[in-house]
């Protein structure tokens, strides 16, 4: 949408997109793999393959073995997913959008749209654009400053590079300067002939501190409850990631008649509950409505003990025993 209104420039966002999917891994792979032992043992219900193995005396922790290793091995990237690349990603997904946002550029507008940049402390109309020329007609800019406003009224505007500073800058053409102090009745007014603004901010952007953004290093060491929260959720991506592995393999039980996908609905019905639970859980301990522990970790225990309910239940026609 902001590439849309030409607040950034379409190139930023790809750049975007994939920073928002480097972070979304930290859930995408956990939930893959946890359906995809589900669909993969399910194939191996419906081609009677996990009755013939338990008929030759193949027991449950052998099955769960090679999924448990797998999910470790999976939990380890998912680890350094939410411990590091995910707050790195983050922080450059803000900064870039920030700056894209900052440096605007005429390239980007439509005529009789108003813009806003620097965070609403400027303003820019067009009445139209010619985006070939890099020009626009009747200009109208109005910017914040600290001790009053400044308004800019133009027949024309061209945007250019700066010489001396390479910084892309405004030329108005034909127009006045409104200046209006903040502090008194002072105003003046200026006509010009030619006169040059320059797009870019004079100072560097000061990035708003987010925790998503906060080092893992600097969490572990916080006492602020909303930083634990944070922390200890990064921490339980792993864990989770393979007790959804393990939770797959008595999920997938089902009779050959039902199908791969029979327990699909079940599975994501669980995960979505679990998520849900998980987030509230976070929001909870943030607002010192529960303390550190059991803080998310009951979650994390509930899904323990669902793992361990379906495993000592009974397959239907057989129990999982070795010969």
């Amino acid at each position: 949408s902001d590439a849309v209104s030409g607040q950034i420039p379409g190139s930023i966002v790809i750049i975007l997109i994939l920073l928002r999917i480097s972070i979304s891994l930290e859930v995408l792979l956990p939930t893959t793999l946890y359906l995809s032992v589900i669909i993969a043992m399910g194939r191996l219900y419906k081609d009677s393959e996990m009755t013939a193995l338990s008929a030759c005396g193949v027991s449950t922790s052998r099955v769960l073995r090679p999924v448990f290793l797998i999910s470790l091995v999976i939990a380890v990237v998912v680890s350094s997913l939410s411990l590091y690349i995910r707050p790195w990603a983050y922080s450059q997904f803000f900064r870039i959008k920030e700056q894209a946002k900052a440096n605007f550029d005429l390239t980007r507008m439509k005529g009789g749209t108003f813009y806003e940049i620097e965070d609403g402390r400027r303003v820019i109309f067009a009445d139209h654009v010619d985006q070939n020329k890099v020009e626009a007609g009747r200009v109208f800019i109005r910017t914040e400053r600290e001790n009053g406003l400044q308004i800019i009224q133009a027949r024309q505007a061209s945007q250019h590079d700066d010489p001396v500073t390479g910084k892309q800058i405004l030329v108005f053409t034909e127009g006045y300067l409104h200046e209006f102090s903040r502090f008194g009745k002072e105003s003046r007014v200026i006509e010009f002939e030619q006169s040059a603004m320059s797009l870019e901010p004079n100072e560097d952007i000061q990035q708003e501190y987010k925790i998503k953004t906060a080092p893992s290093g600097l969490l572990a060491r916080s006492d602020n409850n909303e930083e634990i929260a944070e922390f200890h959720w990064r921490l339980s991506t792993p864990l989770a990631t393979i007790l959804l592995a393990l939770l797959g393999v008595p999920l997938s039980r089902s009779s050959p008649r039902r199908g791969k996908y029979a327990k699909v609905m079940t599975a994501v019905l669980i995960i979505f509950v679990y998520h849900n639970l998980g987030a509230i859980a976070k929001k909870l301990v943030a607002q010192g409505f529960l303390g550190t522990l059991p803080g998310i970790w009951w979650v994390q225990v509930l899904l323990a003990g669902l793992l361990l309910f379906l495993l000592w239940q009974p397959t239907r026609g057989f129990r999982w025993r070795p010969r």
